[in-house]
């Protein structure tokens, strides 16, 4: 089992920065890919980013790439989310998700509880 712990949301205004991290713990926490996903109010979960449990692989939904960045420190066992120039849209609950496979099928097999992401116009 792998337990995942989100930190790091809240509310800026657009054109801001926040960094989201996540935690994670367990007999096999460094040794799964990881990755971000969101949910907006009516919309479907939605995958952001992946990263390879080794670090040497990411893989971002296109119209991510070059505002978001995810990096992981597998001696803390945290992976982060650094968004910047954050935009209305991207207003959502963010979810931290693990699975061994996760960076290049995109699912993951364990989930953090979600933190919120609010970036006002």
């Amino acid at each position: 089992q792998v337990q995942l712990v989100e930190s790091g949301g809240g509310l800026v205004q657009a054109g801001g920065s926040l960094r989201l991290s996540c935690v994670g713990s367990g007999r096999t926490a460094s040794e799964c890919d990881m990755g971000w996903f969101r949910q907006a109010p009516g919309k479907e979960r939605e995958f952001v980013a992946a990263i390879a449990w080794t670090g040497s692989t990411t893989h971002y939904k296109d119209s991510m790439k070059g505002r978001f960045n995810i990096s992981r420190d597998n001696a803390k066992n945290t992976m982060y989310l650094q968004m910047n120039n954050l935009k209305p849209e991207d207003t959502a609950v963010y979810y931290c998700g693990a699975g061994y496979g996760l960076v290049v099928h995109t699912s993951a097999d364990y989930w953090g509880q979600g933190t919120q992401v609010t970036a006002a116009s």
